[in-house]
């Protein structure tokens, strides 16, 4: 089972709060997947496709507890793709055109409703239930290990507006997409995801996503500080190498016999152990000696080097 379906599955076993919230979470259902068709003078019927049992359990569910609407249920089985698809349809029946303005879907006198009813989402209760009943519609989260999002599929950009407000009211920072003639709202990040979720019911799928998020964290923690160990022992390589060529060059031009002992012991112990970082070398020294102390004589043999050479090539200038 797929992320999506497992959070659509959890969804559909949460119980609005009360009526209100039922209808809310109905109107969200019927608003994103279903199609309205129209015949004459109160004579409507709507069909809901889903590919998600958990969707058509819902939709059948609450429209008989609501309402007392006869519905029929279509299974049908794709040999493609070897996925169901459910198909319910609300014939033409008394009290369906009723329904629908109910649950916001028609505005009496205008027609085909563009957006959210505010009368559906008064209280957080109805809220919550609105987005859970739009994101089990149309909504696609992904597998948190891998590219993590959330998205809901609508149609209609003043739907898609009034969503993303909804979103924003539980503090949740949406943005739509115009996807082909559809409008996708979707979150990016993992904090508006897991309070997305939280929002709608869905708990035990936001745990997991705080769980996979956590071992995320600790993963990318561990990689960069191999990345910074790694990168250090590079330089430190590079600037020991360095040094083994200083040395060299101390002994051709100026010999470490004519060395002070302590640059003489420095020598010494960087061609015994080349391998080993400044930190790693003064450790070594008995007493130890910080990496500053080190990084010093350094210093003091390059300017030893200097100095030879300069007074050579003042040695070799005409008087």
């Amino acid at each position: 089972m797929s992320f999506t379906a497992e959070v659509k599955d959890e969804l559909s076993r949460v119980d609005g709060e009360g009526e209100a919230c039922e209808v809310a979470e109905l109107s969200a259902l019927v608003h994103v997947c279903g199609t309205l068709s129209f015949s004459g003078a109160g004579a409507y019927s709507v069909r809901i496709t889903t590919e998600t049992g958990a969707v058509a359990r819902t939709l059948i569910r609450l429209s008989h507890k609501l309402f007392d609407l006869e519905t029929s249920l279509t299974v049908r089985r794709s040999l493609l793709h070897k996925s169901r698809n459910y198909l319910i349809e609300m014939g033409e029946q008394d009290g369906l055109e009723d329904v629908l303005v109910r649950l916001g879907i028609l505005v009496p006198g205008k027609g085909l409703s563009q957006g959210v009813d505010p009368a559906l989402v008064r209280d957080d209760a109805c809220l919550a239930a609105y987005l859970r009943g739009a994101f089990m519609a149309g909504g696609f989260i992904a597998d948190p290990r891998g590219d993590f999002h959330l998205e809901m599929a609508v149609m209609g950009d003043v739907y898609a507006e009034d969503i993303a407000a909804l979103c924003a009211r539980e503090g949740v920072t949406a943005r739509i997409n115009h996807r082909r003639g559809a409008y996708a709202v979707y979150l990016k990040s993992y904090d508006d995801v897991e309070r997305m979720l939280k929002a709608m019911g869905a708990r035990r799928s936001a745990r997991a996503v705080e769980n996979v998020r956590r071992m995320k964290t600790v993963k990318g923690d561990v990689n960069r500080r191999v990345n910074a160990e790694i990168a250090n022992q590079a330089r430190a390589g590079d600037a020991a190498l360095d040094q083994m060529a200083l040395i060299d060059a101390v002994e051709a031009e100026v010999g470490l016999g004519h060395l002070p002992p302590a640059l003489r012991e420095f020598c010494q112990m960087r061609r015994e152990h080349p391998e080993l970082s400044l930190a790693e070398l003064g450790a070594l020294h008995d007493p130890p000696l910080s990496k500053s102390a080190l990084y010093h004589r350094v210093l003091r043999l390059q300017q030893t080097l200097a100095s030879a050479r300069e007074a050579d090539e003042g040695g070799d200038s005409p008087s």
